[in-house]
């Protein structure tokens, strides 16, 4: 553990009682509404702020609840690495529960452990490279339907072509009626969710005829129908489609009594999968097109890359070790823009983080948006240059410098299907096209469960 002896003058300490707090805001943040930094709907805005006032470590106060903000690699191992077992998810995710009930990214303690055991096996290496060619074909599909001078949206198009690969590999189907369904109640459910966040104990307020939530609720019912009659059509069939939603019901618990998910179970995973998977990679790829767009010389090196490796044909597997350029484009887009731009835990017991002692129930938020954008760790932080992720430079960085799928025993469990989903995806279509950004428009971000662009992203194909 850092002790304060450790630590320099980055993490200045407010003694109050018998706990040390770092220097924040002085008054409640609902104080501060009419403020410059403070937007409800927008998170980064007050982060930002914190940041530049406080350094890597903050403090405020909605309400009752005590709110650390830790953008410090060290201070945040600590959390994620050295003391997981005394944190959990903190409300805002939870809060995802009445969504995504008790799936990977919502469950804590045992349950998580558990579901995690069971899930392992589908995301295994081996099982997730079969989806390679999935990935490949529909990518190619997609810039086979591009015209040149035709202008698309490339957030709607990237976010098109991962819902079809997300349907293939997870229910081996195609965008049917069903999968279209889950998209368009997930995507409500969405607009709703800085309500839903906002409110106070939502979900003890579930049965009140509260607007918001009862939109909430009709989505959700109209979700489930369609998921649950999905997984039982499945196990009546017994027939594995070599999709994720196959595995998943093969699965067992074999650390305990060998028993696999129960519906309940596999529905609360399927709509993890279906968001973190689709989600996450969609708007990864919408924003790495907006940045190639803006820097023609990283978007040349690039189109290098492609025609050396593939040579005009198709990408492949085998093909990823050589596309390193490729992956460094996507980490520096993902620095930048981060899908899963902020985190958070609760303290469940009174917990000394370096120089800092925080009674239990604390809430501390860390945020990849902020530290990726920190100059300590990336000089001219705004510049994009994907050489950052070199070995070398990456060597030269703390590990929580850079974590855009998270950390420790709740890592991302489907990382390397991101990976490999949005590279092939990538160089797929930039094999043919280049994608120039249409002049003076508004380029804003969307915080919301990920990193949305808050408005379309206008590009022009033009043949390579």
């Amino acid at each position: 553990m850092v002790t304060a002896s450790q630590v320099d003058n980055r993490f200045p300490v407010e003694e109050r009682g018998s706990y040390r707090f770092p220097p924040g805001l002085r008054r409640n943040l609902p104080f501060y509404l009419f403020s410059r930094f403070f937007r409800p709907g927008n998170p980064i805005r007050l982060f930002e702020y914190l940041a530049a006032t406080f350094g890597r470590v903050s403090y405020y106060r909605i309400g009752p609840s005590q709110i650390v903000v830790m953008n410090d690699p060290e201070l945040i191992r600590e959390i994620l690495i050295a003391q997981p077992q005394n944190f959990i998810k903190e409300r805002t995710q939870k809060r995802m529960r009445i969504l995504l009930g008790e799936g990977l990214i919502t469950s804590d303690g045992e349950v998580h452990k558990r579901q995690r055991r069971i899930a392992a096996p589908a995301f295994h290496r081996q099982r997730i490279q079969a989806y390679a060619g999935v990935m490949v074909e529909r990518a190619a599909a997609m810039r086979d339907s591009w015209r040149e001078g035709v202008e698309v949206d490339a957030s709607a198009e990237m976010m098109r072509l991962a819902l079809q690969i997300v349907a293939r590999t997870l229910f081996d189907s195609d965008v049917t009626k069903d999968v279209q369904r889950i998209n368009d109640e997930v995507n409500a459910i969405m607009r709703l969710y800085n309500f839903l966040v906002a409110l106070p104990r939502a979900e003890a307020m579930l049965h009140l005829p509260i607007p918001g939530l009862m939109r909430f609720k009709r989505a959700r019912k109209r979700l489930d129908k369609v998921v649950y009659r999905m997984i039982e059509d499945r196990r009546r069939s017994g027939v594995d489609g070599g999709d994720l939603l196959s595995m998943l019901l093969a699965s067992r618990d074999d650390e305990a009594d060998h028993s696999g998910m129960t519906n309940e179970q596999l529905r609360d995973e399927v709509l993890t999968i279906f968001l973190a998977g689709y989600e996450t990679v969609a708007n990864a790829l919408a924003w790495t097109w907006l940045l190639l767009g803006q820097n023609p010389d990283a978007e040349a090196k690039l189109h290098a890359e492609i025609d050396t490796v593939l040579g005009g044909r198709l990408p492949t597997l085998e093909d990823l070790p050589q596309l390193r350029y490729a992956e460094m484009v996507l980490s520096e887009s993902m620095r930048l823009y981060p899908p899963a731009w902020a985190m958070g835990r609760q303290a469940t017991c009174d917990v000394e983080i370096g120089p800092y002692k925080l009674p239990a129930g604390t809430y501390i938020f860390f945020s990849q948006y902020i530290i990726q954008r920190n100059a300590d760790f990336f000089p001219d932080p705004l510049r994009f240059d994907p050489e950052r992720f070199t070995p070398e430079h990456k060597a030269g960085r703390p590990r929580f410098a850079y974590f855009p799928f998270g950390g420790g025993s709740r890592q991302c469990i489907g990382e390397s299907f991101a990976w490999m989903e949005a590279i092939l995806s990538l160089v797929t279509l930039a094999q043919r096209w280049r994608l120039k950004l249409v002049p003076e428009q508004a380029i804003d971000v969307q915080p919301k469960i990920t990193l949305r662009p808050k408005y379309a992203i206008r590009m022009v194909p033009e043949p390579r």
